[in-house]
């Protein structure tokens, strides 16, 4: 589902994505961790374009995402072909960027309205649906600013799901939570992965990863220091910047 091949970053001369090669396999999760400034969320907003890769190649479901290619060279696409690409993929980020004017079932219809041309009892219904899913089907008349971070993430999670993508990008989704709200939002992540949602996961939480991944990237330094099976790369790591990262968690 996803494919990056010696894909890199910059942001003026600072070369932020240093050869990424990642493969993410449809109906799998894969969680990348590492320190702060790594690049683990500069990758996750590359895979949507929402960053133009400086140099590789990034696909989506074999799709190359941001450009096509004419005779080895790429050619940036336009805004519109670039948003059609968008709409397979859903992401949420750490702030949950819920429009604050809309209750929770509008932020959820709004795009299949809008972007999918969906009809608004069906969007309605589905959203009722989604609502239940991720537990909050009693709040669906209620603004952002009535729930608590741990429902405006479900929420978010919901609305990104509505889009019915094949892929969901998560940035760091339980990072601006209060602990005690974190396992509400994991275990929606939990139930999603469960029902074989192809899933790119930054995290801190690595008990989540050991238990819900099939694949574990550690970055540090915009390079994948090693990755494979969570008990081998959590519990048996070969690197030894991997080793003192996770002994400073764990």
């Amino acid at each position: 589902m996803i494919d990056c091949q010696q894909v890199c970053k910059s942001f003026g001369p600072q070369q932020v994505l240093k050869g990424i090669d990642l493969q993410v396999p449809q109906g799998t999760v894969t969680c990348l961790i590492g320190p702060s400034g790594s690049g683990k969320s500069t990758l996750l907003r590359c895979v949507n374009h929402l960053e133009k890769i400086t140099a590789g190649r990034l696909y989506v479901d074999g799709e190359l995402i941001g450009y096509k290619e004419r005779n080895g060279t790429l050619y940036e696409i336009s805004a519109k072909e670039a948003a059609k690409q968008r709409a397979d993929i859903g992401m949420v980020f750490q702030s949950f960027n819920l429009f604050p004017h809309r209750t929770a079932l509008e932020n959820i219809i709004e795009a299949p309205i809008h972007v999918k041309g969906i009809g608004r009892k069906e969007a309605e219904d589905k959203a009722r649906v989604l609502l239940a899913e991720v537990g909050l089907e009693h709040k669906a008349d209620a603004y952002p600013a009535q729930l608590s971070g741990g429902q405006q993430q479900r929420v978010a999670i919901a609305r990104a799901v509505a889009m019915e993508p094949k892929l969901m990008l998560f940035d760091e989704p339980t990072s601006a939570l209060d602990p005690e709200l974190v396992g509400e939002v994991l275990r929606v992540m939990r139930n999603l992965a469960e029902q074989g949602m192809t899933m790119l996961v930054v995290t801190h939480e690595i008990g989540f990863a050991r238990e819900v991944a099939d694949t574990v990237a550690f970055m540090d330094g915009g390079v994948i220091v090693e990755a494979g099976d969570p008990r081998s790369v959590i519990d048996h790591p070969t690197h030894e910047r991997t080793r003192t990262f996770l002994s400073s968690l764990l």
